[in-house]
């Protein structure tokens, strides 16, 4: 079965259409890659996602015709993609683009509620391609007592694990997060959880500071000088120290957080904060493993889960600069930075094709979430399908 895998994340930067062959039940898969394609949202598109993610307040009409809108996009994005790769698919699998997500219980009329919420309807992709689609991932998950979120972790297990070697992947999009795979790991010993910021802060920083999306090549950041004492103490927030299975977005780590963070500068080069920012992704990730992945060993002991290599994937494995401090940073736990593009799933199209699989699972009835990372009580077929 082809199956075409299409992603937005928290960037906004566009849409990833991954086209892959699948084969196989359970975490027992066999893919191939056919083909990936990036589309960048048109401008005004971007814009207007970015406003409406953990908006306080938004137009329901917009909402909805955003929803629809994107809908229309991601169709036209898996045609173009088809007909680059001249490739028909028999599926497809969207996440979405999620623009709020609470994965934990607050109060709300009465009732603890958990909610999640992704734009691009299904049923028009469906109507537009003339082929079933499967949609809306993360409800599932959250109905079962998890948190919706991380999903990708099911690719990981499936791709990445090992009878000899204890892999932690690392994937930097707008959020960093996290999957653990001890060697000869079962599902269920698998640690998967958001470990912070990864493009975002930087990005809006960006965006404010030199009116740029992002900071290419890690170029800025490269000129400038963290700012230790401001690190060290956006490094002691509450996120970075509680405990997994967790989630983050921009309600963590958007607008008003960047917003902070500029009132904050004081006299600092503009720079400085842009290597700031990039400093707390890489340190955030390098902290997270050793808090929670790397247990502290016995004395004249090896580290539990035999870990010994970081793959890491996602737009942030393009940020040299912070490439460079997350190796010093890892090399340090005793862990060799690899890219996922070494194992066949390149860097930016790993997260399309993540859901190109889920999308498989649910077709064929088969949970696709990994309770030991998100947290549900039980296994979950996941999303929605629209079909033709």
């Amino acid at each position: 079965m082809i199956v075409a895998g299409v992603m937005s994340g928290t960037s906004a930067d566009g849409i990833d259409v991954a086209l892959v062959r699948v084969a196989g039940r359970g975490f027992n898969l066999r893919f191939e890659l056919l083909g990936h394609l990036h589309s960048a949202y048109p401008r005004t598109v971007r814009q207007k996602v970015l406003q409406t993610m953990n908006a306080a307040q938004a137009s329901v009409a917009d909402l909805s015709s955003l929803n629809f809108l994107l809908g229309e996009l991601y169709a036209e994005a898996v045609r173009r993609a088809q007909q680059r790769f001249k490739v028909r698919a028999d599926l497809v699998g969207c996440h979405g683009q999620t623009i709020y997500h609470q994965g934990a219980r607050a109060a709300f009329l009465g009732k603890q509620i958990t909610c999640t919420w992704q734009l691009g309807e299904g049923a028009v992709i469906a109507k537009r391609l003339g082929i079933p689609v499967v949609s809306d991932f993360r409800p599932a998950d959250m109905a079962a007592g998890g948190k919706g979120a991380p999903l990708v972790p099911y690719l990981d297990y499936v791709v990445f694990r090992d009878r000899r070697v204890g892999r932690i992947v690392q994937n930097i999009g707008g959020i960093a997060n996290l999957t653990a795979i001890p060697a000869a790991a079962h599902p269920e010993e698998v640690i998967a959880f958001d470990t912070g910021p990864g493009n975002m802060v930087i990005d809006q920083l960006m965006e404010e500071l030199y009116g740029k999306a992002y900071d290419r090549d890690g170029q800025v950041a490269r000129q400038g000088n963290t700012l230790q004492p401001l690190l060290e103490e956006l490094l002691r927030s509450h996120y970075f120290s509680s405990s997994p299975p967790k989630t983050a977005g921009r309600e963590e780590f958007g607008r008003e957080y960047a917003q902070a963070l500029l009132r904050r500068r004081g006299h600092a080069a503009k720079a400085d904060l842009i290597a700031t920012a990039t400093a707390l992704t890489a340190q955030s990730i390098a902290s997270a493993i050793r808090r929670f992945v790397l247990p502290r060993p016995h004395a004249h002991e090896s580290p539990g889960g035999n870990y010994r290599e970081c793959i890491v994937s996602g737009g942030g494995s393009k940020n040299r600069t912070l490439m460079g401090m997350l190796a010093e940073a890892t090399c340090r736990l005793g862990l060799k930075l690899r890219r996922s593009d070494e194992f066949g799933v390149p860097s930016q199209a790993k997260e399309a094709v993540a859901f190109a699989l889920l999308a498989y699972q649910t077709w064929h009835r088969q949970p696709g979430n990994i309770p030991a990372a998100t947290g549900a009580k039980s296994p979950a077929v996941l999303g929605k399908i629209s079909y033709v």
